[in-house]
């Protein structure tokens, strides 16, 4: 059975696999973005799915955003896979207030911003998903990245907590923490940099965004309404935790 969903940064690397693994699923797409205009509109031709601007770190443009995506998908979001994310690395002891700041709001802001305005209809429908995007990184720290590792590892909280609260109104909230994924950012890396990152993933290469994307389908999926306040830990086994 298809559903209607928004999957925020939806139309670049990760979240663009997120957005063709859902439509290939059966549902109904809108893919949000923040900038990017061209690459959203080669996107939507070479796709279908349908592109919506807004800024996910503004909670007035979310509920303005959420509006209007689900005008064109014609009802109420029933998934959402909280993706966009921006890095503004540096180390901690040079690290500006705005630098911290631009994270937080847009990695783990947002999802307060994005998953407010469609949970009352989630619980009154009695199912919903929710799949929210954190990273390795969330879970185990990186040097040069305190405000992305604090936002990713606030992700994995709000993830936990707000499964509890939805959990007997049918609708699941889980997470994916991707590792070193196959994308133009990561691609940007100097090569002897990725060499080293590739030799310390035990199955030997970096991940498929469309391995991510079809793990969060899988989860915004009726097979998996036993699945709830989870951490997919999706990195190749370069970490692993309990």
């Amino acid at each position: 059975m298809g559903r209607r969903a928004i999957v925020t940064g939806g139309t670049r690397g990760i979240g663009a696999a997120i957005s063709v693994a859902l439509k290939e699923a059966g549902h109904s797409v809108a893919a949000n973005y923040a900038g990017n205009d061209e690459a959203a509109k080669a996107f939507e031709a070479e796709t279908g799915i349908k592109a919506v601007k807004w800024d996910v770190g503004d909670y007035d443009a979310c509920v303005a955003g959420v509006a209007a995506a689900e005008k064109a998908l014609g009802g109420p979001v029933e998934i959402l896979v909280n993706n966009a994310g921006i890095t503004r690395d540096g180390m901690f002891h040079k690290m500006s207030k705005q630098s911290w700041d631009d994270v937080i709001r847009v990695d783990l802001t947002s999802l307060f911003n994005m998953t407010r305005p469609v949970i009352d209809g989630m619980r009154e429908a009695g199912w919903g998903r929710v799949v929210n995007i954190s990273s390795i990184n969330g879970q185990k720290g990186q040097m040069g990245q305190v405000n992305y590792s604090a936002a990713k590892a606030g992700v994995i909280g709000f993830t936990k907590a707000l499964a509890q609260e939805t959990a007997r109104k049918g609708v699941t909230v889980n997470c994916v923490a991707p590792g070193y994924i196959d994308t133009d950012m990561v691609s940007a890396v100097p090569q002897n940099v990725l060499d080293s990152i590739i030799a310390g993933i035990p199955v030997g290469r970096l991940g498929k965004a469309e391995e991510i994307g079809r793990a969060v389908a899988y989860l915004c999926g009726d097979d998996a309404g036993f699945i709830t306040g989870a951490v997919l830990a999706a990195n190749g086994g370069q970490y692993m935790s309990g």
